[in-house]
């Protein structure tokens, strides 16, 4: 934690327009995406059977095209406040 102030305090007071968000691992957006692969292995891929790489291709463009008429933006919502996460109490951090 010292070593974090000594290292990022002089570089923030030369720079005060710089801030720094500290983004959990489990948010990033490689996880979304390894969500999608996930989705699209058990919805399309684990329960199909297919006659070649064509009809396998064909068939995931069918099940994306059907998704994506469907799709809706995913907003947070916390309905504990006491489970939010707080900048404070992850690791590493400078605060």
């Amino acid at each position: 934690m010292k070593l974090c102030k000594i290292v990022f305090v002089p570089v923030l007071q030369q720079h005060p327009k710089v801030r720094f968000h500290f983004t959990p691992t489990y948010s990033s957006w490689l996880n979304q995406v390894e969500l999608w692969f996930a989705k699209i292995q058990r919805d399309v891929i684990s329960r199909g059977v297919f006659t070649s790489v064509a009809d396998l291709a064909r068939k995931l463009r069918k099940y994306i095209e059907a998704y994506a008429k469907s799709a809706k933006p995913f907003r947070w919502t916390y309905t504990d406040p006491q489970k939010r996460i707080r900048i404070n109490e992850i690791t590493g951090t400078a605060y």
